[in-house]
């Protein structure tokens, strides 16, 4: 194995790439300017993402949340059957149980993301969504028992502190409104979702996995409709354009993401993901969300504890020698 192909395999595994070298040097340094293919796509949906929160926002106007989010899904997965059709005859019941294992995450996050998107503007959802991001190392910990590195709970600290400044002096200390509380798990849903999405990214085919966990976040959406006591809502452009619009945008964000964590970790794809609550707040600021300042600093909080939780310092890099890391 050459350098270059070792370091690009370190930065999904997270192992050091191999010193001595005066190309694995000069790698090593430029890595913050180097961005692979499956990257720049994961940030061109990063600004789709944050564009939605408005758009739902609006639409809840119109419909409920587990309607309007079980059509947006059953649009997004119709779209990728239909464009994928002869490539579903080889569906396996492993990239089946896959399928449904991640469409269960996507619906609790895009459920109770939605349903908090009654009660609270766009920017408050796109920074409190933001903290799924220090979440995921914890998952790690948890489920792949790793634990986390001490930049990650620096980055949890920020990201808390963050969170009690968003809610605001109203919130009373640890009171939050039922739409910052369902906004808040719903974060643990997307965390989850990374999560699986990585684990079963080299063992399936992106595009059937794709078809089925969007339908079964759309399917579950609605069959669920009656245990939450929601109704169909009353016909209205809003929420067809709206649920027809992000369905396609659903399909595309999904795919990319199937496809882009074969080779981009669960940790450096939330951090390009920490982009999303960043354009989701330039989109609400753009139609009128007006922020105090307190939840202004307490939304940079949580962007910085995003970034600062995947940081590392140099000098760990440096202690730590060949024979040691083996």
């Amino acid at each position: 194995m050459d350098a270059r192909r070792a370091f690009r395999r370190s930065r999904y595994t997270g192992e050091a790439a191999p010193a001595g070298s005066s190309s694995s040097k000069n790698m090593t340094a430029d890595r913050a300017f180097f961005l692979s293919r499956q990257e720049l796509a994961l940030i061109a949906i990063t600004m789709v993402w944050g564009g939605t929160f408005l758009v739902i926002h609006l639409a809840m106007r119109h419909a409920g949340p587990l309607f309007f989010v079980g059509v947006r899904f059953l649009v997004a997965g119709s779209l990728m059957a239909l464009l994928f059709r002869r490539c579903l005859r080889g569906l396996t019941r492993h990239e089946a149980g896959a399928g449904a294992a991640i469409g269960a995450a996507i619906f609790a996050g895009y459920a109770l993301q939605t349903y908090g998107l009654q009660t609270i503007s766009s920017s408050q959802s796109a920074f409190i969504t933001a903290l799924y991001v220090p979440l995921v190392p914890l998952l790690q910990w948890a489920v792949l028992r790793r634990p986390p590195h001490l930049m990650s709970w620096i980055g949890i600290a920020c990201a808390f502190t963050g969170l009690i400044l968003l809610a605001g002096p109203q919130a009373g200390g640890v009171s939050l409104s039922a739409g910052e509380i369902a906004t808040i798990v719903s974060t643990l849903a997307i965390a989850v979702e990374i999560i699986l999405i990585s684990h079963f990214a080299t063992s399936v085919d992106s595009r059937r996995v794709t078809v089925v966990q969007l339908l079964v976040a759309g399917g579950l959406s609605l069959l669920l409709m009656p245990v939450a006591g929601e109704s169909v809502p009353a016909f209205s452009w809003v929420w067809l354009g709206g649920a027809l619009g992000l369905g396609a945008a659903s399909a595309v964000i999904q795919l990319t993401m199937n496809w882009a964590q074969k080779s981009v970790s669960p940790t450096r794809a939330t951090v390009i993901y920490a982009g999303e609550p960043v354009w989701g707040g330039v989109v609400g600021r753009l139609a009128g969300d007006r922020l105090p300042a307190l939840a202004l600093l307490g939304g940079a909080l949580i962007v910085a504890g995003v970034l600062v939780s995947e940081l590392r310092p140099a000098w760990r890099a440096r202690k730590r020698s060949p024979a040691s890391s083996a």
